[in-house]
């Protein structure tokens, strides 16, 4: 082709290599049915095949594989057409945008000789050129799911590869390994297989290849001998533990277990001698593998590691009451009713490896009658051969749901007391009426008080009828339950009250001394509830007609920053154990919280943007987890991905998979044509991510369609986290605008304070005041050294990983403001 001179020379060698490919996928197109002719050839004689056919028949067979191998030649020859370099032209250009290297080799039809023409010509003919340098090879298509449907070709090579591993080019032997009639002549022969138990998933040996000597074998391996001839030839061994079975010599085999150490001998022809090494099934163990952690909702998660040489079938934690530790005090002065250990069956490996694996166990006690009080949990796990292997049992409180509130901590305390010991109802009783002679005072809502009387009704008429049964005891503490929930919870709809019960949890744990990890997760729940009323609030103001909305003229004005910097200060103060301070921090904090205006940043189109990725990514997430499900389904059921052609049904499913795939795709690539921030460092960061998030869709989707599940959760994955960024540098797009937007429009908003007075932290008190202090804090000599240890101190924190991402945001945002 000698146009091609009119090409830049970056693009010879992706063409070179595309035609290649076109060669490699044209020839396996045509081809690979005669391939797979041979390989099946091969290994029948690799098998030694022919050798179960005689006469007729071997000539029949072997007239078949002639013309199927002429017939596929013959197809192959007719169907290949050898490409050409235009050919790999073709199929370069058409990936690149508005086919450059077509451009390039034409010529213009008309306007020759015409300057302003011709410098047109010239100026398309660059922008072409720079379009061609980014010409990639061609990858060749070299799937034949189309045409080999039943995945044929793949049958092929691996008869070819299990002839290449375990098949010879021997014809001595007839059908079923029967020695030929030069070996029978030559006197007796025996054959011996010796194979290990299945759970070892080690290969069986052919005794006759294995020289006489010291022999390592698996314990419970199953030996089989086969005698031909039985004249001359006995067997003796001391291996299984029982009696040599004469009849079985007779019968010409013999079949034992070896269950110890000792020795097996064939005598007569090519006799053998072998010394059995026990290689003994080791018990798996298994180990607690790392601190016991509880969700706010109640959920423990105990963490272990667990280990097998030969893999580990299942496993279950047992958790029993430690009674020499409970405190025998109130209703649990009398001896307990009896109760089952509780048995619970630990999560296995996903991944199939269970030799040595390190999983999570997920269960929640809250509603046991041990939860809270002291237990000890023992994990085992057992394998193959019925082994058990036991931890060493940990003593901890039962871990549960933990409640705050004074009269939900009474009702479960009731509660736990009615399912310790029956005797305990009257007591009970006594101790509701005792909490609630002022049902005003102790009651936000009259409607739980209406529930609780009820449920002392229902307990007063089983104490008078002599004694509760079981089944009214255990239906009225799941009455107690709920109703500790509805007075723990409240009404969860308003996100004030929320915010107030958050606070009010908080400062009960730190009046009660809760321990760092309670007061961490009560602290989290509150940034989560002050988030909520922000949003809700904002909401409102965005309602004319509501009239709580209107308060502008004497709120307080906060940001999202002010009020992270506030409950930053908060959490420093109680880990240093300043309760004190923190407290009236707080106290601080819900009042400006309930006479705020929150100066939002995010509402309208932005909000809305952010809104629609949320629920592009909550989809996704959803959508890879299905795909994982799918995965392990098959993975459990059939040990593996399918073979192409294979299950009908599974191919469905993923091709639903991948229409789901497509459809969130879809909806992307619409939002990121509405997508707020432009012009911006941040909203084109946002752009690009949700950019790669759409490549990494398409190629999951694709993974789809071709039935590949670990490829397209490899995908999904990588979209998710693309999602994320991209959400995040949105976020921060718009908080830069609306941060530009109040320098120069907010500023004065409020009125100043009155009096000039100042709170405990500097601050000027009333409405409009400034969250900082005008005052110089740090005078005097020291201040040049305090203000390194406060930035020494600021760079550790941020670098510590196990703090909250936002936490250590907000520290580097310090950093690089000072």
């Amino acid at each position: 082709m000698a146009e091609l001179s009119k090409l830049p020379q970056n693009i010879r060698t992706p063409l070179f290599l595309t035609w290649l490919g076109l060669w490699a996928e044209r020839g396996v197109r045509a081809f690979w049915p005669l391939w797979s002719v041979l390989f099946v050839l091969a290994a029948a004689v690799l098998f030694n095949g022919f050798s179960l056919f005689d006469g007729l028949a071997l000539w029949l067979l072997v007239g078949f594989f002639a013309g199927a191998f002429v017939v596929t030649a013959w197809q192959g020859q007719r169907q290949f057409i050898a490409p050409s370099r235009s050919d790999a032209l073709r199929r370069l250009d058409a990936t690149l945008p508005g086919r450059p290297l077509a451009a390039l080799l034409d010529t213009p039809a008309v306007g020759r000789g015409d300057a302003s023409a011709e410098a047109m010509w010239r100026t398309h003919l660059q922008m072409m050129a720079q379009r061609a340098r980014l010409a990639r090879a061609v990858p060749p298509e070299l799937s034949q799911r189309q045409r080999d449907p039943y995945a044929l070709r793949y049958v092929a090579a691996v008869a070819l590869g299990m002839a290449l591993l375990f098949g010879s080019f021997g014809m001595g032997r007839g059908p079923e390994g029967t020695p030929d009639g030069a070996a029978l002549a030559s006197g007796p022969a025996w054959e011996g297989w010796l194979e290990p138990p299945r759970h070892t998933r080690l290969p069986a040996l052919y005794l006759n290849d294995i020289p006489e000597g010291a022999l390592d074998v698996v314990q419970g391996s199953r030996l089989t001998l086969r005698v031909y001839g039985a004249e001359g030839v006995d067997v003796r061994e001391t291996v299984s533990g029982t009696p040599v079975d004469e009849t079985q010599i007779a019968a010409m085999r013999k079949d034992f277990t070896v269950r110890q150490a000792g020795e097996v001998e064939v005598t007569g022809t090519d006799g053998r001698i072998w010394q059995i090494a026990l290689r003994p099934d080791q018990v798996p163990t298994i180990s607690h593998d790392g601190e016991i952690e509880t969700t706010p909702e109640g959920e423990m998660t105990l963490p272990f590691w667990a280990e097998d040489d030969y893999g580990i079938v299942s496993g279950t934690a047992e958790i029993a009451l430690d009674l020499p530790n409970v405190n025998r005090r109130y209703g649990l002065t009398p001896d307990p009713e009896p109760r089952d250990i509780v048995r619970v069956d630990l999560p296995m490996s996903f991944s199939g490896n269970r030799q040595a694996f390190g999983e999570i166990l997920r269960e929640d006690f809250s509603q046991h009658p041990w939860a809270g009080l002291p237990v000890t949990i023992s994990l085992s796990v057992t394998d193959a051969q019925g082994q058990v292997g036991k931890s060493a049992p940990i003593s901890v409180p039962l871990p549960g749901r933990s409640f705050f509130d004074p009269m939900a901590k009474a009702v479960i305390e009731a509660r736990r007391d009615l399912l310790w010991n029956r005797t305990n109802g009257a007591r009970v009783d006594q101790v509701l009426r005792a909490v609630t002679w002022l049902p005003e005072e102790v009651f936000r809502d009259m409607d739980n008080f209406t529930e609780l009387q009820a449920i002392q009704v229902r307990l007063q008429e089983g104490i008078a009828t002599g004694g509760l049964t079981s089944e009214a005891r255990d239906e009225l503490a799941e009455a107690l339950w709920a109703l500790a929930l509805a007075l723990e919870d409240g009404d969860l709809e308003n996100a004030l009250e929320r915010l107030r019960q958050a606070q009010e949890r908080l400062s009960e744990a730190m009046r009660n001394g809760a321990s760092p990890d309670e007061i961490a997760r009560l602290m989290e729940e509150l940034r989560q509830a002050t988030q909520d009323y922000m949003r809700e609030l904002a909401e409102r103001n965005g309602d004319e007609n509501d009239p709580d909305a209107q308060r502008s003229g004497e709120a307080t004005e906060l940001t999202q920053d002010d009020l992270q910097a506030m409950m930053d200060r908060i959490q420093r103060l109680m880990n240093e154990g300043r309760m004190a301070e923190a407290q009236q921090l707080l106290d601080e904090l819900m009042q400006m919280m309930e006479n705020m205006q929150v100066t939002q940043g995010q509402g309208g189109q932005g909000q809305q943007a952010l809104d629609q990725l949320g629920d592009t990514l909550r989809e996704q997430q959803d959508l890879s987890d299905d795909s994982f499900n799918e995965l392990n389904q098959r993975q459990n059921g059939q040990g593996g991905q399918p073979e192409e052609g294979e299950g009908q049904g599974q191919g469905d499913l993923a091709d639903q998979l991948a229409q789901r795939q497509q459809a969130l795709r879809d909806e992307l690539q619409r939002q990121e044509g509405n997508l707020p921030g432009a012009g911006t460092d941040e909203g084109e960061a946002a752009r690009q991510s949700l950019r790669d998030a759409g490549r990494a869709m398409d190629e999951a989707a694709e993974a789809l369609r071709d039935d590949n599940l670990g490829r397209a959760i490899d995908r999904q994955a990588e979209a998710i986290e693309r999602l994320r960024e991209g959400m995040r540098s949105l976020n921060e797009a718009l908080n830069q605008q609306d941060g530009q937007q109040q320098a120069g429009g907010q500023q004065g908003q409020g009125r100043p304070a009155e009096d000039g007075r100042q709170d405990p932290l500097g601050r000027r008190e009333g409405n409009g005041a400034p969250l900082g202090s005008d005052n110089d804090m740090l005078q005097g000599e020291d201040a040049y050294r305090r203000a390194e240890e406060l930035t020494d101190e600021i760079r550790r924190r941020s670098s510590e990983a196990e703090r909250p991402e936002e936490e250590r945001d907000y520290l580097n945002r310090l950093l690089d403001r000072f």
